[in-house]
């Protein structure tokens, strides 16, 4: 069964700088016909940042990773 977090390994290599940045403005435009398509791009988006982080320096700003507080 696949959830959104399967993102393969073969996905995320396969990621260039150029595919990166289409990925990226993706989720910057959030013009997704489901919330669930963003998610998709969102997870592989968090993927290629453990796996390859040097693909997603200028885009970290996206995966929301800083510590909020909720008063």
């Amino acid at each position: 069964m696949s959830t959104l977090n399967d993102v393969s390994q073969e996905s995320v290599l396969a990621m260039t700088r150029e595919s990166v940045a289409e990925l990226a403005k993706r989720l910057e435009q959030d013009a997704y016909d489901s919330a669930f398509d963003g998610l998709k791009d969102w997870h592989l988006l968090r993927a290629i940042a453990f796996q390859r982080p040097e693909l997603v320096q200028n885009y970290t700003y996206l995966l929301d990773n800083e510590p909020f507080d909720e008063e």
